[in-house]
């Protein structure tokens, strides 16, 4: 069955490679006008002119910024449909050495991100919208050297279920979705040698494969889920 979001407008967060341009990528081709958003408007531009979309750069800890990012989505486009909450970071640090900045900075990015981009796009999404946080699967096991990480993917879903329930009124549904070990820039520094054999299916994800997650939870396939956050991990969690 092939998803069609023909007419839908979408906001994707830290879509400049990875995870988020993948996902940029696969809602144009599903039909959707997306607006492409990361830290320099360069690099948004260059993965925009990719599918046909918008570049805005944004910096999702400041206010300022992510209220003119909706401000200049409405403006092009005149109206928001689907927010894809992807821009997040994940700097190693071990618990004693970390610092409050280090502690203040991961929360101010995937938490704070998440509760600013989201308020803001509320205010102007359209009737059976929808809201679409990326997570991880740190938010269920631990990760050493990321307690920071863990505990804002942990936020991430608990803010999930809440927003649900306020805006199923409005026919907007809210989900999560948690990836496992999966192959971006982000984790190219990392053996996969000793991933594998924690992944049942012996191998890492692709991005397009949490992309297609996130296309298929946009479209009308999925009007009747909302507050679940669904793991893509390869089995990881299973163990």
């Amino acid at each position: 069955m092939n998803i069609t979001l023909e007419g839908k407008v979408a906001v994707v967060t830290g879509a400049k490679q990875g995870i988020g341009k993948s996902i940029a990528i696969a809602l144009a081709e599903a039909g959707a006008k997306v607006v492409v958003s990361d830290l320099a408007q360069e690099d948004c531009e260059e993965v925009a002119k990719q599918i046909g979309g918008v570049g805005i750069s944004c910096d999702v800890s400041k206010q300022s910024e992510v209220k003119e990012l909706f401000s200049k989505t409405v403006s092009e486009f005149g109206g928001l449909d689907i927010l894809v909450n992807n821009a997040g970071v994940y700097p190693f640090n071990s618990f004693t050495e970390m610092t409050e900045e280090d502690w203040d900075k991961v929360m101010d990015i995937n938490v704070k991100g998440v509760f600013l981009c989201t308020k803001e796009a509320v205010k102007v999404i359209n009737m059976g919208g929808r809201v679409i946080n990326i997570s991880s699967i740190a938010s269920f096991i631990g990760f050493e050297g990321l307690t920071h990480y863990c505990a804002s993917k942990g936020a991430l879903n608990s803010m999930i279920r809440p927003l649900a329930l306020e805006l199923a009124g409005r026919g907007i549904t809210v989900n999560g979705v948690a990836p496992g070990a999966i192959k971006t820039p982000g984790t190219a520094d990392m053996d996969s040698g000793e991933l594998i054999p924690l992944i049942p299916l012996k191998r890492m994800g692709e991005p397009e494969e949490i992309a297609n997650m996130v296309t298929f939870l946009a479209s009308d396939l999925a009007n009747y889920i909302t507050g679940q956050t669904i793991i893509i991990d390869g089995g990881w969690t299973l163990k």
